[in-house]
């Protein structure tokens, strides 16, 4: 039995990629459109896939390096887990922003026939994003398991104690913990950079429309959704998926006696469930006049599979429902998160429109009430996460919370795989209008860009919540490994020691995001100064007579980008280290703590103010205060393009 157990992860893993690649053959066999559109799309693969490239390269000296380090100090095993950790992170990310630059001119085409042909293509090409992502992950979890099981002489809770198994499965979080801080915070420097540029020499200066291609930044501004926002997304939530597993596998250890050797293998089985869900999810999205219904019916629809299969393995593998309870509580605190996130950042909410109606009083007061929201929108959330822990650690201890963990990290794929949607719908759009294809077509694609906006914001408050939930399973697995989870021994914050600590790991995050931030304002400097250049320099091209040099801009973004990510991950990779080795492990633990309240509370401001900002500018952009080009549209620009939501997770990746 415990061996069938061991294998259902590998085996789900397999029906992953093989749908993965049904889901690509699917997407590209589709039509690609005009020979204008086809030209469009390939400047973005281009980008896109040049950027990867090169970040790809930059990336590996850290990882050879590290591993090297790994293999001297903890031997082969080790090292193997964190090239594998590493490396699958990247292919994913890989894979989907791949199918991601390839599905959004085919999203167009499908638009020219039908607005619902349009809602598959879209979904379908973000799904390659969201089952990979889960299905390689408990892959190389599954097969590491089954190695290392092996060779300590069988799959026992004796031989995973005795031989360190577990432990040696670590390191595979820490390669996906490296490749999404690379991923997030390289995207992320890119994408709003190469934004700034774009809209506020193109829409403020210049007064064209967003996606006009008489922008030199307008290629490296849909570059920039899909090495941000997909792949940068993309890697983060396998980090966060990844780690989850082995630090409950972990604590599943700890809780031996109750559960047995079950207890390792529940979080493995049940995500394997959740990669299946996901799958059958995917599958339910037809062609349909009505996204938000489809696209939502396909999410009850993995909630529900998740949720009976969670009873079946409580009750039948553990022997004990209220894990079922615990992991319905992670199920419920994603719905209420994503909630939270949808008033402070709806249009149809007061916290957007009187942002909106601050507008009119000019940017300073846009700065306030913005900043206001963003702050607001940090109680709820962590009200919400509050409950969770809580309760589920009254149902089942310590394994309760990793269970709500489990639970809300059931629907990843389908998550991803709806954040996804978003760029590639958004990229469609700016296709269709640089492409000048009909005002039919290009409505149909904005009701597809506007459902984009909204999963894009469930999905970033989703993000966050994980990562929240993830990082008290890493503590709780922290103290076990650290022999700190003793009565005797409990990290005592009367120690000075611990206080400091605590205090650090707090500062910590502000002093990432603050890094982060500046190098974006270095970068869109850069950029404007380059788009404003090609606008004076080169005859003709505000009036069209002229093309403009997209290479130069995606060039710009690319090679800041990638300059601007090295010294703040250095940074973060050597602060747990410097802190373990001065003050020692139980101060380490505090640290973990300040990172991960701080870190969270930063990712929510971020979110919802930037996210709020934005929608405030889309609104009045629909006619409320005079709409398009009025004194408030203008005010909201200046002020809504550099807060966007796009670092919107850095700071947490300080708490990993």
């Amino acid at each position: 039995m415990d061996r069938m157990l061991e294998l259902i992860p590998i085996a789900a893993g397999l029906v992953a990629l093989g749908f993965v690649a049904f889901l690509y053959r699917s997407v590209t066999g589709e039509e690609a459109g005009t020979e204008r559109m086809r030209q469009i799309a390939s400047f973005i693969q281009e980008g896109a896939n040049a950027y990867m490239r090169r970040q790809y390269t930059t990336i590996a000296y850290f990882i050879a390096a590290l591993a090297v380090v790994l293999a001297l100090a903890r031997g082969w095993a080790s090292a193997l887990s964190f090239l594998l950790g590493s490396g699958l992170s990247l292919l994913a990310a890989y894979v989907g922003m791949n199918a991601a630059t390839r599905a959004n001119v085919r999203t167009t085409a499908a638009a020219m026939r039908s607005p619902g042909r349009a809602l598959r293509v879209a979904f379908w090409g973000g799904a390659v994003m969201g089952v990979s992502i889960v299905g390689l992950s408990i892959l190389g979890i599954g097969c590491l398991l089954l190695l290392y099981s092996w060779m300590a002489g069988g799959l026992s809770v004796e031989a995973l104690e005795s031989a360190g198994v577990l432990e040696e499965l670590v390191p595979f979080g820490l390669g996906a913990s490296l490749a999404a801080l690379f991923a997030q915070l390289g995207g992320g420097i890119y994408t709003k950079a190469a934004d700034i540029g774009a809209d506020l020499v193109g829409k403020v200066e210049e007064g064209i429309p967003e996606d006009d291609p008489r922008n030199p930044a307008v290629i490296a501004d849909q570059v920039g959704d899909n090495v941000g926002d997909c792949a940068g997304r993309g890697a983060d939530l396998f980090e966060s998926f990844s780690d989850n597993i082995i630090g409950m596998m972990i604590l599943g250890l700890a809780f031996a006696a109750r559960y047995g050797l079950s207890g390792v293998l529940f979080p493995l089985v049940a995500e394997s469930v959740g990669v299946l869900s996901t799958i059958v999810a995917v599958l339910l999205i037809r062609e349909s006049g009505e996204p938000v219904k489809t696209i939502n019916a396909s999410l009850l629809a993995a909630g529900v599979i998740n949720a009976v299969a969670f009873y079946l393995l409580a009750v039948q593998l553990l022997g004990d429902p209220s894990i079922f309870l615990a992991a319905l509580l992670g199920l419920a605190a994603s719905l209420f998160v994503g909630l939270i996130v949808q008033y402070y950042t709806g249009t149809g909410y007061r916290p957007v429109r009187e942002i909106a109606d601050s507008s009119r009083f000019g940017p300073a007061l846009d700065v306030i009430s913005g900043l206001s929201v963003g702050m607001e929108s940090s109680f709820l959330p962590f009200i919400v996460i509050s409950v969770v822990v809580v309760a589920s650690y009254w149902l089942a201890g310590l394994y309760g919370i990793a269970a709500a963990t489990v639970g809300i990290l059931s629907t990843t794929g389908i998550i991803m795989a709806s954040d996804t949607f978003g760029p590639i719908s958004d990229n469609a759009a700016g296709i269709a209008e640089m492409s000048g294809l009909s005002e039919e077509v290009r409505d149909s694609l904005d009701v597809l860009d506007a459902v984009g906006n909204t999963t894009k914001a469930i999905t970033k408050g989703y993000a966050m919540a994980c990562a929240v939930l993830s990082a008290f399973v890493l503590f709780a697995a922290y103290l076990e490994v650290a022999g700190l989870a003793e009565a005797q021994v409990r990290v005592d914050i009367a120690e000075p020691e611990v206080l400091v600590g605590l205090i650090l790991g707090g500062v910590l995050a502000f002093l990432f995001s603050a890094m982060a931030i500046r190098e974006v304002g270095r970068t869109a400097g850069e950029m404007v100064e380059e788009v404003r250049r090609q606008f004076r320099e080169i005859p003709g091209l505000r009036k069209g007579e002229a093309k403009p040099d997209y290479a130069r801009c995606v060039d710009i973004a690319t090679r800041r980008a990638l300059r601007g990510m090295v010294l703040p991950t250095l940074i973060t990779l050597a602060a747990p280290v410097a802190v373990g080795l001065w003050l020692g492990v139980k101060p380490l633990g505090a640290f973990i703590v300040g990172g991960t309240v701080v870190g969270g509370l930063l990712a929510v401001f971020m979110i919802n103010a930037g996210g709020a900002l934005d929608n405030a500018k889309k609104l009045i952009e629909s006619g409320l205060h005079g709409g398009k080009g009025s004194p408030a549209h203008l005010s909201l620009i200046h002020i809504s393009e550099p807060t966007r939501p796009r670092l919107i997770s850095y700071a947490v990746f300080c708490l990993k």
